[in-house]
């Protein structure tokens, strides 16, 4: 088992071959975890920070491990073409406090019964996708609240 402290800094592409370590959303948020690729190589991660689809992880004779983050079922609001409304929209969605991806023309948010019911209440269309979502960071814009 290779342990993986941090993700390497090059271009998956530079690899002869690469070989898949597949993940959802959740384990690739944590620092300690396990993962096997594609071919059986195991690893385990000892992480100091979180990793991301793309992320290369090992590499050996010319085989760059690459994580792969695993589908899962979102919901896709697309987005009203008048950006009044598309910015309540979000502000809706976003009021919720759900992980949003936000898209060209569309938002992805977790398939949740909260949020089918303020889309429902709205009178917004959605439908169920199976797609890898890649929400934005909320810890990386700053979020707190203050009482």
């Amino acid at each position: 088992m290779e342990i993986i402290r941090n993700h390497l800094p090059v271009d998956p592409a530079s690899f002869d071959e690469i070989v898949p370590v597949s993940a959802d959303r959740l384990s690739l948020s944590k620092r300690r975890w396990r993962g096997v690729a594609v071919d059986s190589q195991e690893f385990g991660f000892d992480l100091e920070k979180a990793l991301s689809d793309g992320d290369v992880i090992f590499s050996i004779g010319g085989k760059g491990y690459v994580m792969s983050q695993t589908p899962e079922h979102v919901l896709e609001v697309k987005l009203p073409a008048d950006p009044v409304a598309a910015a309540k929209l979000a502000w809706q969605i976003g009021n919720l406090h759900f992980p949003v991806e936000v898209g060209t023309g569309y938002l992805r948010v977790a398939d949740d019964i909260a949020v089918r019911q303020v889309l429902d209440r709205e009178k917004v269309a959605c439908r169920q996708v199976e797609a890898v979502f890649h929400p934005l960071n909320a810890a990386a814009h700053g979020h707190h609240h203050h009482h």
